[in-house]
């Protein structure tokens, strides 16, 4: 939050609107739901249940919300962005035994629908305002977060040896959605949230790079489809 702040500072950005608040308080609330459903989703549930589920949903709302409001684009773009949904469930699917396929199931859709709610809201911003509502919307998560962390009495000082590992993240998070606010700005809110998405495919790439964790032949065809969507996706919106 503190980041966002000095770089709204340092770019000049006006206050925010207060419509631009509002849609900034609403998306914290969306994602601050997402995260936290998300991670109870993964410590009961099966990663590979939860994942393509929140992915796709997290995907597809902000697209019919975008077509709703913008319309459908080209059929090239439109084969991109279907290629891009079958290639993040491909990619997140890993192999586990854990029993219970069910189990998390609920909280892995209301992760998907707040991270897509989330997406709207943020798409929604006016031009020009990226970081001054980033630390609104950060506020409002951190003010859900520390709720929830007092009604449930959960502990909350993290290990001193992962302070700075969580900071890295925050600061990745924040430069990730100021990303998708001047993408979603710049062009369409669907082609961004679909291309968003694609998050998986970096994740898998990294374990597999820096944690010897080891590729499936799914996880390949997931990541060589989402290269090809990607493509799909930049030409026909040239």
């Amino acid at each position: 939050m503190t980041m966002a702040l000095l770089i709204a500072l340092l770019r000049g950005e006006s206050f925010p609107t207060a419509m631009d608040v509002g849609w900034a308080v609403a998306g914290g609330f969306a994602g601050g739901t997402g995260i936290a459903s998300l991670y109870r989703a993964l410590a009961i549930g099966r990663m590979a249940v939860v994942a393509p589920i929140t992915a796709v949903l997290a995907a597809t709302i902000p697209v019919v919300v975008g077509f709703a409001t913008h319309g459908l684009p080209a059929p090239v773009v439109l084969l991109g962005m279907g290629l891009a949904v079958v290639a993040v469930i491909l990619v997140s699917q890993v192999q586990d035994t854990v029993e219970g396929r069910s189990r998390g199931l609920g909280l892995a859709v209301l992760a998907g629908v707040g991270f897509g709610l989330f997406g709207v809201c943020i798409g929604q911003l006016s031009g020009g305002h990226v970081f001054g509502p980033l630390v609104v919307v950060r506020a409002t998560e951190a003010v859900l977060i520390g709720g929830l962390v007092v009604v449930s009495r959960s502990p909350w000082r993290p290990p001193r040896d992962l302070v700075l590992a969580i900071c890295a993240v925050g600061v990745l998070d924040m430069a990730g959605n100021g990303a998708y606010i001047l993408s979603a700005q710049a062009g369409s809110l669907a082609i961004a949230s679909v291309l968003s998405s694609l998050y998986p495919v970096t994740t898998v790439i990294l374990a597999a790079t820096f944690l010897r964790e080891r590729v499936t032949r799914v996880h390949l065809l997931g990541i060589a489809l989402a290269a090809v969507a990607v493509g799909l996706i930049a030409f026909g919106s040239a």
